[in-house]
This record gives structure tokens, C-alpha cells and sequence, in this order.
């Protein structure tokens, strides 16, 4: 599998194993572009995870619905973008990730 397939692969994981295939790649492949994939895909995972977590709890009160339905989307749309990118050999970033994973 070339380094394209493998990182629509870690894009597409978002629906099978968000955490365990990037973490994965990130310690299997030596390829620097897909180890940043991977990284930032697992981040990108686990703080979508946190924020839906949070926005969750917070609809008890409705507060929390805008919020929760946001994230969803954004955990949605941004791995299909990432498949685009990746489709066609550009890189992708995912959004509040790429400030902190360089």
C-alpha cells in the first residue's frame, strides 16, 4: 500500500478506530508526512471526544445542544475532507490540531 492509501486510511478511521489505527501508523510507519497524519488524526479524535463529552453533559441543561450538534459535524465533515485531500496527494490539517502539531 503506497503512503496515499495509508493515510486515507488514518483519515477514514474516524469511523472503525479513531485512536488505535493513527496510533498505529504513528509507531509502524516511518514516512514523516503520514506519521503527522497520524498524530494529528489521533489528537484531532481524542478532543472531539472530549468536546462531545462536555457538549453532552451540557444538553441536560440545552446549553449543550448547539455545541454537541457543532462537534458532531466537525467529527464528521473533517475526516471525509482529510479523504479529499488525501485523494488528491495534498495535505491536510485537521482544524484546532494543526496549531499545536506542527
Amino acid at each position: 500500500m503506497d503512503m496515499r492509501g495509508i493515510k486515507i486510511l488514518v483519515h477514514a478511521s474516524t469511523w472503525f478506530a479513531p485512536m488505535l489505527l493513527p496510533s498505529i501508523v504513528f509507531f509502524l510507519i516511518k514516512d514523516s508526512a503520514v506519521k503527522r497524519v497520524a498524530i494529528q488524526a489521533f489528537f484531532f479524535h481524542l478532543i472531539m471526544a472530549v468536546l462531545i463529552s462536555i457538549s453532552w453533559f451540557f444538553s441536560i441543561v440545552i446549553i449543550g445542544i448547539p455545541f454537541l450538534i457543532f462537534f458532531g459535524l466537525m467529527a464528521f465533515i473533517c475526516p471525509i475532507m482529510g479523504i479529499i485531500y488525501a485523494l488528491k496527494d495534498r495535505t491536510y490539517q485537521y482544524p484546532i490540531v494543526k496549531w499545536f502539531i506542527r
